[in-house]
């Protein structure tokens, strides 16, 4: 796990950076799972009167900002989603693009809103926690579990030979990007479901989810989910 992403370099290659954050918003769409999280956990708390309010943390180059409330659009159901990275060119990018009905985003942790008093229906994030060693993962736990009212869902890799093997060829097509070979780096370094399980604290339960992912999830007002 002591491996690092290029991406997350302070001077790596602007033009491939660039490039990997417009590429997450397929990557995302083909291999993270969110559609069937959205269908599962998130849609059935949302509603065509009352706003949700949902907080991204770690939102990255905001594609699963923009693809949640495009889902939310469709259904007809009323969404607000703020994005939130710490890194300034991660928020840069998102920040660019053309703009989304009720999607935000801030140059922020989630300490910082934890700190200003926030509080959001529900806290995701995606690909976030094979990043953090056990003591920051506490500490994202313990932020989201101030910050949100009803959920929430930490979506992230799980370690696994045959997602090595199978992303490296699908992959292959993602050139010119830090797609494939961060990609290949966040596999390794990402946890198995036990080891999760251990490094989660009480009230957080690890769900296996497809395509090599998992999820762990707490629902305030449920100590044994």
């Amino acid at each position: 796990m002591d491996a690092a992403e290029l991406m997350d370099a302070p001077d790596c290659d602007p033009a491939k950076l660039e490039l990997t954050y417009r590429q997450f918003g397929l990557v995302n769409r083909l291999f993270s799972g969110w559609r069937l999280l959205y269908v599962q956990e998130l849609r059935p708390l949302l509603s065509p009167s009352t706003v949700t309010t949902v907080l991204d943390i770690g939102s990255g180059g905001g594609d699963l900002a923009r693809l949640l409330e495009q889902w939310s659009q469709r259904d007809k159901l009323k969404l607000d989603v703020t994005g939130i990275d710490p890194d300034s060119r991660a928020h840069s990018f998102a920040a660019s693009r053309p703009h989304t009905p009720n999607v935000r985003f801030v140059q922020a942790g989630s300490g910082e809103l934890v700190h200003e008093g926030g509080r959001f229906d529900v806290v995701i994030s995606n690909h976030v926690i094979h990043h953090l060693q056990p003591p920051d993962l506490a500490q994202l736990l313990a932020d989201s579990r101030v910050l949100a009212r009803r959920l929430c869902l930490h979506n992230d890799l799980r370690r696994n030979t045959a997602a090595y093997v199978l992303f490296s060829v699908a992959a292959l097509p993602f050139r010119g990007s830090f797609i494939r070979a961060d990609g290949l780096v966040s596999i390794r370094r990402s946890y198995t479901p036990v080891e999760l399980a251990a490094a989660a604290p009480p009230g957080w339960r690890v769900r296996r989810h497809p395509p090599f992912h998992q999820v762990l999830v707490h629902r305030p007002g449920h100590p044994h989910d």
